[in-house]
Parts: structure tokens; sequence; C-alpha cells
């Protein structure tokens, strides 16, 4: 058994199960030196958030000899259709980062690939995928990473109905430029890096809702963005939380009270899992 402030972990996401009342906490799990990570998807399990089994492995690249061979990041898990599907970050030489997707009749896994193909485009860096269905059609929004566009974009693509493969181009959402709070910084001789981070999107009092994160005065933070639908004109809101930490989602414990899931701070190797009430 493991208290939370002993696990070290990146882009907590939580799902939970009210049924047989226990949380399953994904994220970068397998991290090793500074940000670099091993090549499996894992999971701890607790019925308080504060105290935890595990981690279990539930994808193991290893075993099924997996295009990509490590930096296994930001695992999120959905139930969608009767299913749960993970989705995560991962790299291998020679390969760009990408989104991958895999499925389990079970949220402790194990999961496996719905292809041996990344579901972002081949010659994209990208990361940070997660699921958003509109009226019945599934989304996958994605970062298309600053380390190759300079200025981090935010995508989506349609999907088909088993998550198997996108249908069609992906389109833009938005540029990390595109909100004002956003702090430029230099790396490897390029001025003006931005970082679209950890999206993901809810409904709420009649609107689309994104959560994000970048930079802001030297700090990892929250951002927000509002539009009326997934092809609308998103509004850009200022950081949610003004401490070090980020890559959000929002959950629901077993009594239907929403939190927020992220790290803090963001700093290797001292990230933690924080939950924080939801208050809108």
């Amino acid at each position: 058994m493991l208290r939370k402030e002993d696990i070290r972990i990146r882009d907590p996401f939580v799902l939970t199960d009210k049924e047989n009342k226990l949380y399953y906490v994904y994220g970068t799990t397998e991290l090793k030196e500074g940000l670099s990570a091993g090549n499996k998807f894992s999971v701890y399990i607790s019925v308080d958030l504060e105290n935890f089994d595990g981690p279990y492995t539930v994808f193991d690249g290893d075993k099924i000899k997996f295009w990509a061979d490590k930096d296994y990041w930001a695992a999120e898990v959905h139930k969608y259709c009767g299913k749960y599907y993970l989705i995560g970050s991962c790299i291998a030489e020679n390969k760009r980062r990408a989104s991958c997707i895999f499925v389990s009749d079970n949220p402790k896994g194990k999961f496996v690939p719905v292809s041996d193909k990344a579901r972002t485009p081949e010659n994209w860096d990208c990361l940070d995928g997660t699921l958003y269905v509109e009226n019945g059609t599934p989304y996958m929004v994605f970062s298309h990473e600053w380390t190759q566009c300079v200025v981090g974009e935010m995508y989506a693509v349609k999907m088909k109905e088993d998550l198997s493969e996108p249908v069609g181009e992906p389109f833009l959402l938005f540029k990390a430029s595109d909100n004002q709070w956003v702090s430029g910084f230099r790396h490897a001789g390029k001025n003006g890096c931005k970082v679209t981070d950890g999206p993901f999107l809810f409904r709420e009092d009649g609107k689309l809702k994104m959560i994000w994160s970048s930079f802001s005065n030297g700090r990892y933070v929250v951002l927000e963005a509002v539009a009326d639908g997934i092809k609308g004109t998103w509004k850009h809101l200022p950081p949610r939380f003004d401490f070090d930490g980020g890559h959000a989602m929002i959950f629901e414990n077993f009594d239907g009270e929403k939190y927020f899931s992220l790290h803090s701070p963001n700093i290797c190797p001292a990230e933690r899992m924080c939950f924080i009430i939801y208050d809108k």
C-alpha cells in the first residue's frame, strides 16, 4: 500500500468505478531520470484517493514487440461503447512521438492496440491524445507538439466508432499563441516556443469546454478554452490556478462531486498527484 505523497506521477487521470467503489489512476507512471519513461502503461487503484495499490501493468510494449519502446506518457482511460479505451503517447528511435489507442474489457487490462500504427499523423510530433464524443461521433483531440512546429497546436480528428482508425484529416482547433497568457521560451536556438499539453474536454452550461496546459510566467499552468462545439471558435481564458501544476482532467468521486486531477509541482522528480474540488 502506497500513500499519495509516495507516488511520483505526471498527468494523473482518474477513472471512477462507482459500482465497485474503486478509483483507477493512470498517467505517466514509468518515470526514470527526468522525463524519460519506460515502455509500460500502469495503473494505481484506490478506495479513497489517499492510499493506493499498485502499480499494476496494463500494457507492456515488450511482450508484444510494440513499435514504440520508450517514453510511455500520459495514459488515460475512457469507458466508451461498453469497453475501456486507453490513449497514451510513446516514441521509438527514428519514429515520431505519437498518440496510440488500446482497448480492454477491464480497466485493469490487459489492453491491446486497436492498430499497430499510431493514430496521429506519422510525420508529426504528437502527444496527449484524449477522447471526446459529440452527438455520438467520437473525436481524438491531441497536441501537435512545439518540438516540431515551435508554437504548439491543438488538433482534432474524427474517429471510426470503434476508434480503430481516423476518418478524414485532422483539423486545427487553436494554437498556443491564441491564448494571451501563454509565455514563449527559447529552445535549441529557436525563440517563441509555446506549449500545448494535456487537453481534456467536457460539456457545461450548453458549451464545450477544454482545459489544457502550457507555461505562463515560468509556471506550468491549467488554461481554459470555450466553444459552441468541436468545430467552433474557441475563446481563451486565463490560468485556472496560480501554482506550478498542470496536465489536468476532471472526474467525479463516488458521491458525484467534481474534482480536478493534475500533477504538481512540475519539477522532476517531485511531481505528485493533486486533487482539487472543481468550482466553475
